[in-house]
């Protein structure tokens, strides 16, 4: 069968899912699919497939070091692909016991996240920004908000400064385009950490990176660098994305909007339902099957590689009700993944959305959108789903909640 191209500049995140109905219904919930030049894939597009993919690592290993194409020689150096799953020694790579004694140093080094510090440092940090666009009463909301923001909490959470930080989410985003630039990225964002590893070691901190370092779990400084690329990768452009959607829905539906206003739906209504038809990560890579086996119909090879098509498995007509509309408050999407690489940021993740999304909405209560919604543009990225812009025009902003507004 022949491989559908994912990728390339014709493609956009308002396409891709015609792309995935149009493979759905060609191949059903698994489909051939090329991910970069001469890169050939499977595309795990059924709700049920995807969650056996991600639960049975006995068929479905997460380390790249399995896949047949690299194996035969036949993955150009500079492929695009390569920076994404290339091996590293981290979770993301990992199965098994080695999986486990990584997880659960990440685990323990997210969970002493102090979450009521945390909402009060983005509220803060999401005031600043509003207040450095609120005089021009107009803003783009990708670049001057949801941008920047996740950027200043993580590498806050990781010990970088701001400058640095800057610098990394760079190289962060030269890796999600996924071009000819992206193994230079990787080299860029490398660095970036390796430097603040060894900062860490001797001056430890209140922050992931020291929590990682002096973890029971013995993570060597290689293994503390890859686990932070994974974190940083995956929490980074995730929350901007998850940010922005979420605003745009909020602009976008006026019904949504009044029931939320209205105190019918909650902030974490409009999250999820994001997370259900926008996943902030459309496709994830990847898996690599151990044997030869039937899988969603195909006849997957040892040593294929399988892409977790995120969005895709959401929209599976199979698990959503007759009119394809997600059921509030239903969280069985797959938007974080599912099984034992289940996402384990996203508690911080939704927190920092959650408390940006409703800052601005306090702040900006008659923020609209500058141009019609058919103008909005989205990403070009086969990983990525995210708006490129949001512009919006707004009159007096409110002033900031809490002790820093002025008493009567």
């Amino acid at each position: 069968m022949a491989a559908t191209p994912i990728f390339g500049e014709q493609l956009d995140g308002h396409m891709m899912p015609r792309l995935y109905e149009r493979l759905r219904a060609e191949h059903g919930p698994v489909a051939p699919v090329a991910v970069a030049p001469g890169i050939e894939a499977w595309l795990v597009l059924g709700h049920r497939e995807l969650v056996r993919l991600t639960r049975e690592e006995q068929d479905f290993s997460h380390d790249p070091r399995r896949w047949r194409q690299l194996r035969e020689g036949r993955v150009p150096e500079d492929s695009p692909i390569l920076p994404m799953v290339g091996w590293r020694p981290a979770l993301l790579f990992a199965d098994g016991q080695q999986h486990r004694r990584m997880r659960a140093a990440v685990s323990d080094a997210l969970s002493r996240i102090n979450g009521h510090e945390l909402r009060r440092g983005v509220r803060a940090l999401s005031e600043r920004l509003i207040s450095e666009f609120a005089d021009r009463k107009e803003a783009d909301l990708v670049s001057d908000y949801a941008r920047k923001l996740p950027l200043m909490v993580i590498t806050g959470l990781l010990g970088l400064d701001e400058p640095t930080g800057r610098e990394l989410v760079k190289a962060i985003a030269g890796l999600a385009v996924a071009n000819a630039d992206s193994a230079d990225a990787s080299k860029r964002m490398g660095s970036i950490l390796l430097a603040l590893i060894e900062e860490k070691r001797r001056r430890p901190g209140n922050d992931v990176t020291s929590a990682l370092l002096h973890h029971p779990a013995r993570l060597t400084d290689e293994e503390v660098l890859h686990n932070l690329v994974v974190m940083f990768v995956a929490g980074n452009q995730t929350t901007v994305n998850w940010i922005a959607t979420t605003l745009r829905i909020l602009l976008c539906d006026p019904a949504f909007r009044s029931s939320l206003s209205g105190g019918h739906l909650s902030v974490d209504d409009a999250l999820d339902l994001v997370l259900w038809r926008f996943p902030p990560t459309q496709n994830f890579p990847a898996r690599y099957a151990t044997r030869d086996l039937r899988f969603g119909g195909q006849e997957v090879r040892a040593g294929d590689m399988l892409i977790l098509g995120l969005a895709g498995a959401n929209a599976d007509p199979d698990i959503l009700p007759e009119d394809g509309t997600p059921v509030v408050g239903n969280r069985s999407h797959l938007a974080f993944g599912a099984g034992p690489h289940t996402c384990p940021a996203q508690d911080p993740a939704r927190l920092i959305t959650r408390t940006a999304v409703d800052t601005i909405r306090h702040r900006l209560p008659d923020l609209e959108l500058a141009v019609p919604e058919s103008e909005l543009a989205w990403i070009k990225s086969p990983w990525s789903k995210g708006l490129a812009a949001l512009p919006v025009r707004f009159t007096e902003p409110q002033l900031p909640r809490g002790p820093q507004a002025p008493r009567s």
